[in-house]
């Protein structure tokens, strides 16, 4: 595990410094400038007093800093529950291995403990770091060293219960940032209506054009967010729903595969 901290580093990094550079850029080719020009013909008709219905666009609603940063963490954070989904996927996928060739009927005793644990210590390094191999090496070891079966099933749950922790412990980034998004809507939407207080004096000489544009900036900031926040909340969810499918299944699989086959001679 800790070969994969300075590529999950790297990973997190660059996954950030591209998710400012793609945004921006769409911002700066895109969002901003039809969004300005949006807002420079509603105010020459405003300004000219014909009667018209302002349109609600969505370059105007996605034009502000505020907005732009949440899609940042969004990104940000769907890059990094990415590389998490596919190890998860990875893992998963050694389930349908036979790791434990044991025909059904057949027992294993403690002195048999050797063959198997040999073969799996073979396995590549990936492989081997993964849940399920650590699983079964220390449920082989355990059983080897205390000859009681009741000690490998703790010894399972134990090994189960950590990685657990660990993968839970690993999304604290991901919990940070959906709870980040939202404090920035929030600061949009304190920084709009700063701004209509400030224009309130043009408002009571009758131009409100000001007021509710900055007014725009508070909601559109805040509707955002949410809406960027309610999505990221669902794909954590579901990762997390793979993670923990992942831990039980391989639970189980120790049971089915190994623990019903233990026995110690009397």
């Amino acid at each position: 595990m800790k070969k994969q901290l300075p590529f999950e580093l790297i990973y997190q990094i660059s996954a950030l410094m591209i998710s400012i550079i793609l945004v921006h850029l769409v911002y700066v080719t895109l969002i901003r400038p039809n969004a300005d020009a949006i807002l420079q013909q509603q105010a020459e008709l405003a300004a000219s007093g014909e009667p018209f219905v302002q349109d609600r666009s969505l370059y105007v609603v996605l034009r502000d800093y505020e907005q732009e940063s949440c899609f940042i963490l969004m990104f940000w954070a769907i890059a990094i529950m990415g590389l998490k989904t596919r190890a998860a996927m990875g893992e998963r996928r050694l389930l349908n291995e036979d790791f434990i060739q044991i025909s059904e009927g057949m027992s294993i005793l403690p002195e048999d403990t050797r063959e198997f644990t040999r073969s799996l210590q073979a396995l590549p390094d990936d492989a081997r770091e993964s849940l399920l191999p650590r699983t079964l090496l220390a449920a082989l070891h355990r059983f080897s060293s205390t000859r009681n079966v009741q000690d490998v099933s703790e010894a399972v749950k134990s090994v189960c219960d950590s990685e657990s922790d660990r993968l839970d412990s690993e999304l604290s980034m991901v919990r940070y940032i959906a709870w980040a998004i939202p404090s920035i809507g929030f600061i949009g939407t304190v920084r709009g209506i700063g701004e209509a207080l400030g224009q309130a004096y043009r408002a009571v000489e009758g131009d409100i054009a000001g007021v509710t544009t900055s007014l725009g900036v508070a909601f559109n900031s805040t509707f955002i967010a949410l809406v960027i926040s309610i999505v990221l909340m669902f794909l954590m969810h579901q990762l997390q729903l793979i993670q923990e499918r992942l831990v039980l299944d391989t639970h189980n699989y120790c049971d089915q595969r190994l623990l019903r086959h233990l026995q110690v001679r009397s």
